[in-house]
């Protein structure tokens, strides 16, 4: 019997020290979440919150109503400072106030972003959007020359270009009836992010099918589902009964794309003269700068660090502004006034000429600029954001532990009426010089704001400007859709439900010549 017992004594060793530490992390685990449950409790929650699953189980499948279910949460807590939801055992204190929000935003100590970006790491890496203390520092530092305003200018053509590519499949459109123009506005500027970011040109425009446009919206909607269904969070259980595979299988068609197009452009960077055979200056795209850019120590960025960067872009560069731009056609449709204000102003900028826009003509566009501007009020691109605290601190007389998931949403925070008189009305004006005097600079915060605003802001601005007046220089536009209609949904960036639906009438003089 001694024999038979001696030669379990290792196997039974084993599995006591793996109960033994299973038992520790269990126990960690349930401590902290206690400790946070308790520490928490002050804070206002919606009602039928439960310990453990918190507000899993409440909210709605479909994302629309998902979105539809957070504002209302806003709206019901508007009184208060701040109010808290549970997905599942994680804790997000929500933030939709001006004061509330300058406290983390404009606090260093918390700079990290939350959890709910971790799902977005096998895309994007740890680049500029997710990374965090010293490698976001150095990376930010490194990269905010490539955005310099005179560099952004050498992208003019660029967008010009595909602005013109844009109107011509419009045209197709103009005088047939109601169209849903916002694939058409997405594949512009996606083909505008592909040719400056990485100098590489996809036609987008000519070939919507491509398995890259395709896998770049399909992430985008498997991420935002992961997101917001806590049962999915382990590896292990999304891989087999979750979206794993269709995650990975799109993973590797749009890391392949940026993989491959780093490659060729870093074999040929060296070889490469800075002008083309018959003497113009060639194009350089970010990825140019990148592969030439460099730390104060003499450091180049890796590839992997280069790969993190353009996919960042690539996905923060076009989705966002595409957004942005059919949320403004929509609203111009809908408001003849605003709209003929904006046409009146491109009168005077370029009169019946066809040129294409340059740089002096996107400050004399300020109308324009007010227009996009209160889009962005309305319907900011990113809808809501999130920070981790990364200390102890007190937020309107609330304390908020370390650790806790900050969510900021913007779309209420722009709603706010002390700032914003009738919030939900449409109107340009309230962003000229003299009506913006007074208001809070963390009231409207539509590129994020503090140390981690959006770096490509500029960038965006500019071609949104180019783009839409291009559109508004050949087209009347008339909308469809009543604002009920559109139907807000946060796959990660607010688009409509079923699009933005418009008719197009020619204009004046035809802008673009064959």
């Amino acid at each position: 019997m001694a024999v038979l017992l001696g030669s379990y004594t290792i196997p039974l060793l084993g599995f006591s020290l793996f109960i033994a530490i299973l038992t520790y992390y269990t126990y960690k685990l349930l401590s902290d979440y206690l400790h946070k449950w308790f520490e928490l409790k002050p804070i206002p929650e919606p009602s039928g919150t439960q310990i453990f699953i918190g507000n899993a189980l409440q909210f709605k499948h479909n994302a629309g109503d998902f979105f539809k279910q957070i504002v209302a949460f806003t709206v019901e807590f508007s009184k208060a400072p701040l109010f808290k939801l549970w997905v599942g055992p994680v804790p997000f204190v929500v933030l939709y106030h001006a004061e509330t929000v300058e406290a983390v935003v404009n606090n260093p100590v918390h700079m990290e972003k939350a959890f709910a970006y971790d799902f977005i790491h096998p895309w994007l890496g740890t680049g500029l959007l997710t990374s965090t203390g010293t490698k976001w520092r150095q990376r930010r530092k490194m990269l905010t020359p490539t955005f310099h305003f005179s560099i952004l200018t050498e992208f003019m053509d660029v967008i010009n270009e595909q602005a013109k590519v844009l109107v011509e499949k419009l045209e197709e459109q103009a005088g047939k009836g109601t169209f849903n123009c916002f694939n058409h506005v997405t594949l512009c500027a996606l083909d505008i992010i592909c040719e400056t970011a990485m100098g590489k040109k996809i036609y987008a425009q000519s070939n919507s099918d491509s398995e890259y446009v395709k896998s770049v919206y399909k992430m985008s909607d498997i991420v935002s589902r992961r997101q917001r269904t806590p049962w999915f969070w382990p590896d292990i259980l999304y891989k087999y009964i979750g979206e794993g595979r269709e995650h990975d299988k799109n993973l590797k068609v749009l890391h392949s794309f940026t993989y491959n197009v780093i490659k060729e452009r870093a074999e040929n960077i060296e070889s490469d003269s800075e002008v083309t055979e018959d003497g113009t200056k060639k194009r350089r795209a970010f990825l140019d700068m990148l592969l030439k850019t460099t730390d104060e120590k003499g450091n180049g960025m890796s590839h992997q660090d280069i790969q993190e960067e353009v996919d960042t872009f690539m996905f923060e560069g076009h989705d966002t502004t595409a957004a942005s731009m059919n949320w403004c056609l929509h609203l111009l449709g809908a408001h003849p006034e605003a709209h003929r204000k904006v046409q009146e102003e491109l009168q005077e900028v370029f009169g019946t000429s066809d040129r294409p826009v340059n740089t002096e003509d996107l400050s004399k566009l300020k109308y324009l600029g007010c227009v996009i501007k209160e889009a962005l009020r309305l319907f900011p691109s990113v809808p809501f954001f999130g920070r981790r605290s990364g200390e102890d601190f007190h937020l309107n007389g609330f304390k908020v532990p370390k650790g806790t998931n900050l969510l900021i949403i913007s779309y209420a925070l722009h709603r706010d009426p002390r700032y914003f008189p009738e919030p939900e009305e449409f109107r340009p004006e309230r962003f000229l010089p003299e009506n913006s005097v007074g208001r809070p600079a963390y009231a409207y915060i539509p590129f994020s704001a503090g140390l981690r605003n959006c770096i490509g802001q500029r960038f965006a601005q500019m071609e949104e400007k180019v783009v839409l007046a291009y559109i508004l220089r050949n087209f009347n536009v008339e909308a469809s859709q009543t604002r009920k209609e559109l139907r807000p949904v946060a796959d990660i960036i607010l688009r409509p439900e079923k699009g933005v639906w418009i008719k197009l009438e020619k204009r004046g003089p035809q802008i673009i010549n064959e």
